[in-house]
């Protein structure tokens, strides 16, 4: 929403402005697809139409995502090698050491594994790295430390290892056999190890998995090489939803089908500690994706953040209800100090941005400072990136002048395909296309954001670094029923790569003045023609409204109420009503 004060502060301005693109109504007679025989909705069928389909069985199996659809694990790069060494080292009782990541998605592929290769009369070791003193990944540090705890014959490394090319050359001269189980980018040159199970090195079309599906696909390949009788892999999909989720990779093809089965599964876990976690979190069915994202995720993400992720894997495998019960209490308070932390972060760097960012000159925002808590970097990264819609980097500097950072994009630039034009400043880097982490030292820090402004500049487009609000379809109160809902709710599970349809209403007014909720949030009834909703505008309470009559942004979602489901309508935006602009 555009605000009718004007700041001196161009980057204050720059935050409010957006252009409202409303996308084309396709003509959906004619094609290969005769949608009327498939959905009800006219509305629902555009965006269908809108996602490339080719035949209609592709979009009943999006509608309707089945368990039978999934892939053979075996397509996966050295998944074969992968299965071999494992059951191998299970057969001769090696010592086999889990090395995971200290996130959502490394966590539950450490919980996935453990309980697989238990069923299999196996006892692995769970090893995590410490992020603040070892950093991610395998660091010489964290290999050290778990070669003297563990003394491995075969290291699985989880969710980290892609660019670990001195490192596992290493444990290879000791001896020791390593497995690389990852997702992350590859860069130039690939360790040499038994097996790197990612299917970013080579084309399988699953380049969408992240861990904790890797994980998944090799528990199927064991399963179908040496079936287990009673071992319910489905009933696993909780912890795969779980790190799917929280790691933001697009919920599209094989994601959709193992979120969508996932969330079933996280509703009815048998997992005790999820469940206490779940009551904490004020979470309860049916399990939507943004109840992972926003609710459970970051708990599970806040040990890891400010400490170790110990307390994370431990909920998810302990069998004890006392411990669960410490374990989800103590998740949520320190997911309390995080937000904490976080919040201050951001105040500094916002403060930061505000004196520096030019958003007529600067297509990419680096900020950092000394004693910055380097597990809220990415989170602060994304709150910048979204408030001034660039591509931002977060540094925190130690008092050698050492720094940690991460990295957020926005559409357009491929995080770690910019950072590689500026790595002759770093001292490491990596990632994906929307997020990274890096190391630089504190003295290369003003030529690097120079370099990586210029970098983005170069990468970017003008309509790119124009914030725009895409809206999928013009709503009128009078389509808005329980029916439409019903079509609506296939489309789920929402997240990255299916987004949650964004809809326009013309000509609005509010009857009456909103209520304030939690000095934060407004709560309306609106009228359009001679229908009326109620709608929550959370944060709203904080923005300038226009004069009506408007045009309301908003999204549209099932809301339990006194044991009735209703159709709850969720502002995004307002403005003046004008006419909008279409693709």
């Amino acid at each position: 929403m555009e605000s009718n004060s004007i700041s001196a502060n161009p980057a204050a301005t720059f935050t409010r402005q957006s252009r409202w693109i409303l996308a084309s109504r396709e003509e959906l007679n004619g094609g290969a697809i005769a949608w009327s025989e498939i959905c009800a909705s006219e509305c629902i069928a555009r965006l269908l139409l809108r996602k490339g389909f080719h035949s209609a069985e592709e979009v009943e199996n999006f509608l309707r995502p089945r368990l039978n659809s999934l892939s053979d694990p075996f397509l996966l790069p050295q998944m074969e090698t992968a299965v071999s060494r494992v059951l191998g080292a299970l057969d001769r009782h090696e010592r086999i050491v889990l090395f995971g990541d200290y996130d959502v998605d490394g966590v539950t592929s450490l919980a996935l594994l453990d309980q697989m290769l238990r069923a299999y009369g196996g006892a692995p070791e769970l090893f995590l790295p410490l992020r603040m003193e070892e950093g991610y990944g395998l660091s010489r540090e964290s290999v050290e430390r778990c070669l003297e705890q563990h003394r491995p014959q075969l290291l699985i490394a989880v969710d980290c290892g892609t660019a670990s090319v001195t490192e596992i050359a290493e444990l290879k001269r000791r001896g020791i056999d390593v497995i690389v189980l990852d997702h992350h980018e590859p860069q130039s040159e690939l360790p040499d190890c038994v097996a790197i199970v990612n299917p970013k090195i080579r084309d399988c079309g699953m380049e969408y998995l992240c861990s904790v599906g890797i994980a998944f696909k090799l528990c199927h390949a064991l399963l179908k090489t040496r079936p287990l009788p009673g071992f319910d892999l489905k009933a696993k999909l909780d912890l795969v939803a779980l790190g799917t989720v929280a790691d933001i990779v697009p919920l599209r093809d094989e994601n959709r089908v193992l979120v969508q089965r996932g969330a079933i599964e996280i509703a009815r876990t048998s997992r005790i500690g999820l469940r206490k976690l779940m009551q904490v979190a004020g979470v309860c069915p049916p399990i939507l994706p943004e109840d992972i994202g926003y609710r459970v995720g970051p708990r599970l993400n806040a040990a890891g953040r400010l400490s170790t992720a110990e307390k994370s894997l431990r909920l998810l495998l302990t069998q004890d209800e006392g411990e669960a019960a410490v374990l989800a209490a103590e998740l949520d308070q320190q997911n309390r100090e995080r937000q904490g932390v976080e919040t201050q972060i951001f105040a500094a760097a916002k403060e930061k941005v505000d004196s520096e960012f030019d958003p007529a000159r600067d297509a990419a925002i680096v900020v950092g400072a000394r004693g910055w808590h380097a597990g809220v970097l990415g989170i602060v990264a994304s709150r910048v990136a979204r408030k001034y819609h660039r591509p931002t980097i977060v540094i925190g500097f130690d008092d050698n002048g050492m720094g940690k950072g991460s990295g957020r994009s926005i559409e357009g630039l491929n995080l770690v395909d910019a950072l590689k034009r500026c790595s002759g400043l770093l001292e490491k880097f990596g990632g994906h296309e929307m997020a990274a982490g890096l190391a630089l030292r504190e003295e290369n820090f003003d030529r690097f954001a120079e370099a990586f402004r210029s970098t983005a500049r170069d990468l970017l487009t003008e309509d790119a670094l124009q914030p725009c609000l895409r809206l999928d379809d013009e709503l009128a109160f009078t389509d808005i029923d329980m029916d439409f809902l019903r079509w609506h709710e296939m489309l789920q599970p929402f997240g990255n790569g299916n987004p949650q349809p964004l809809f326009l209403a013309r000509e609005v007014e509010p009857v009456g003045s909103p209520r304030v909720l939690n000095e934060k949030h407004l709560i309306f009834r609106l009228r359009q023609g001679d229908r009326h909703r109620r709608a929550v505008y959370f944060n709203g309470a904080a923005i300038q409204l226009p004069a009506a009559p408007w045009d309301v942004a908003f999204r549209i979602r099932a809301d339990e109420y006194e044991g009735e489901t209703l159709v709850a309508m969720h502002v995004e935006a307002v403005r003046a009503a004008e006419r909008c602009a279409c693709d």
